[in-house]
């Protein structure tokens, strides 16, 4: 499986065009669901070209008066009104978009109609350099007000800063989400370059070779890198550290920030606003099969924690299968690395050196067949994602909601793989019963999904394309009791 010549997401190839096609295209109702198009690449110019209107659309917010939020990664806020079904650009952010940077990641505070308060995940336009000529970035968590309609940047707040090297990409990750107590969570990629480990585990040791290591991030417990992070942003716009995260404030070798590790890429995020578990996607690696001196083929993971944990990368994949240590410098392999006892010996690690045992995955599919959870199966590369869990509300007056079926459901969803799929879960939200959600309708590379106060779910179809894209669009999901009812 090849990367992006432009990576944001590994592990996916993508279709090149000539210019863009029009939206819609395939079926866009399944039964009593039906998709509704609120924002689309457009006609402008009346001469049957769609331009690229939504460019590179990564993260979306549904505010509870059906406001809905979303970004553009070259840095432009949009709002669509659901009363004028107009969309706007209501701010702009000058970012970094080398590598796999931007605007990365966008939520609401949850008291967001009082406090008008929205969160950006972005990459500062700045790039260091140091005295060895290492190029260095810095992605940070900005709270800023909504004003008349309007992103004030001067109310800009910085609440968290994830400091990343520039030389080689990959893996930005930047998804944001809150939990039922206002505990806002940030997924950082591993920014780390996989290319010269042969899709196998990326655990350079060389000197100068710190871009290339993992080692160096998503297991170094004092590295914001490769986490999941959890904070509580404070009124004035510092942030406290909730408790229970993995490690306690004042421990050597960590940062209390981090509330899970050892991850690639998890792109996408999404918090069970009752029971507060954490689920993400994470993009793994692309070794097309097993090698009996480097470790397992490339899976990609869904991932549950209940509470902090170590979760494995670089180290283990899936169900925690193992990867072989192997010397870059000389290219000769010893032995496995261990699941119940993780160490970090690299020279580029700044933390603890014994990690947490690791976690296995909650679900995990190779490129090719997947015998343990064949409903994944299908055309396409892995871009593994997580969305939101449903609960049914009987108050909830909206008449489009999703149904009872779908009580305490987790959505996941695949960019490549272009599919979404309802993870009904049990009463311990252990796995029931997977299935292809809406299968008959057609969803073009599902970029990020969120459920609405509607109860209907809300999702960037980011377009067949990569770059000059013009199918790129923002949908509702909306069930319908009565298929003919469907205007």
């Amino acid at each position: 499986m090849k990367y992006f010549a432009v990576v944001l997401l590994s592990a996916a190839s993508v279709l090149a065009a000539d210019k863009p096609t029009p939206p819609p295209s395939g079926p866009q109702t399944d039964g009593a669901f039906q998709k509704v198009i609120l924002d689309s690449d457009k006609d402008t110019n009346g001469d049957g070209i769609f331009e690229d209107t939504v460019k590179d659309p990564m993260e979306l917010s549904i505010a509870k008066d059906g406001r809905v939020f979303y970004i553009e990664r070259a840095g432009n806020v949009k709002m669509f009104e659901p009363k004028s079904k107009e969309t706007t650009v209501i701010g702009h952010i000058e970012v970094f978009t080398g590598l796999e940077d931007g605007l990365l990641g966008l939520t609401l505070d949850p008291n967001f109609l009082n406090n008008n308060w929205i969160y950006l995940y972005h990459s500062l336009p700045e790039t260091t350099k140091a005295a060895d000529g290492s190029k260095a970035g810095e992605n940070v968590v900005s709270r800023y007000t909504l004003k008349d309609g309007k992103l004030d940047t001067s109310s800009e707040k910085v609440i968290l800063r994830v400091a990343t090297q520039r030389e080689q990409c990959c893996h930005s990750g930047g998804s944001l989400n809150f939990d039922a107590h206002g505990n806002l969570y940030l997924s950082a990629g591993d920014n780390t370059n996989p290319f010269a480990s042969d899709g196998y585990s990326p655990h350079d040791r060389r000197p100068g070779r710190s871009p290339w290591s993992s080692e160096k991030s998503s297991a170094n417990a004092n590295d914001l890198r490769g986490k999941i992070l959890r904070v509580h942003p404070e009124p004035d716009g510092s942030v406290t550290i909730p408790k229970g995260n993995l490690f306690p404030p004042g421990t050597p070798g960590t940062r209390p920030e981090v509330y899970t590790m050892g991850h690639r890429n998890p792109f996408r995020i999404s918090v069970d606003q009752k029971n507060g578990y954490l689920y993400w996607g994470d993009v793994g690696p692309d070794a097309g099969g097993a090698n009996p001196n480097r470790g397992p083929a490339g899976f990609d993971e869904v991932n549950q924690a209940r509470q902090p944990g170590f979760f494995g990368w670089p180290y283990f994949v899936a169900d925690n299968k193992a990867y072989i240590f192997h010397d870059f410098a000389t290219g000769t392999n010893t032995v496995p690395f261990d699941a119940a006892k993780p160490i970090n010996d690299s020279p580029f690690n700044t933390g603890i050196k014994e990690l947490p045992p690791a976690q296995p995955a909650f679900i995990y599919y190779p490129g090719s067949q997947s015998a343990r959870f064949p409903v994944v199966n299908g055309p396409g590369g892995r871009t593994a994602m997580a969305g939101p869990v449903y609960y049914f509300d009987e108050k909830n007056p909206s008449p489009i909601k999703l149904p009872r079926e779908f009580d305490h459901t987790l959505f996941i969803y695949e960019w490549s793989r272009n599919w979404i799929i309802a993870v009904h879960l049990d009463d311990n939200d252990k796995i029931a019963k997977m299935e292809r959600f809406c299968e008959k309708m057609t969803f073009k590379r599902p970029m990020d999904m969120e459920l609405g106060p509607d109860g209907c779910l809300y999702v960037i179809e980011y377009g067949t394309n990569w770059g000059n894209n013009g199918d790129s669009q923002i949908v509702r999901i909306e069930h319908h009791r009565l298929s003919a009812a469907i205007p």
